[in-house]
């Protein structure tokens, strides 16, 4: 089974790549797709309609540019995975993961189990949490190879 899995949250760490990895040492059939991981990259994309001297446009602008390519991989993913880190608070991943619950599209959350209460509710739509990226390769590996 193909199946196209939108990764979503922080990008300070190297989980997607652990996943990418996970996943190609199985030879899993999936397509992976996700927001623009370069933060100074994603913060200008409103710069590309001019430049705004009011950081309230700027983020904005910004932002509805972003979200071409995220709700387009929203709407098309079959899975979502959906990263917390401890270190920065990611809004965004968890907007993500209620747009994802709306839509009626399966998700996967990971995070360290010091996030577990501010992400109850978040946890509570996704249909399994992980602490590992390691964890969600195996979800991917069971959900699109066994019979």
């Amino acid at each position: 089974m193909e199946l196209n899995v939108y990764l979503s949250g922080e990008i300070h760490t190297d989980w997607r790549q652990r996943i990418k990895e996970g996943c190609e040492a199985h030879n899993l059939n999936i397509v992976f797709t996700s927001a623009v991981t370069d933060h100074d990259a994603s913060d200008a994309a409103g710069d590309l309609l001019g430049e705004e001297t009011n950081q309230f446009w700027r983020d904005h602008k910004s932002a509805k540019v972003n979200a071409i390519r995220i709700k387009t991989a929203l709407e098309n993913c079959d899975v979502g995975v959906v990263r917390f880190g401890s270190q920065y608070k990611q809004w965004n991943a968890a907007f993500d993961a209620g747009y994802l619950a709306a839509l009626g599209t399966p998700y996967i959350t990971i995070h360290d189990e010091d996030i577990i209460h501010p992400l109850k509710e978040v946890d509570a739509s996704a249909l399994a949490w992980s602490t590992t990226p390691e964890q969600v390769v195996e979800i991917l590996k069971y959900v699109s190879t066994k019979e």
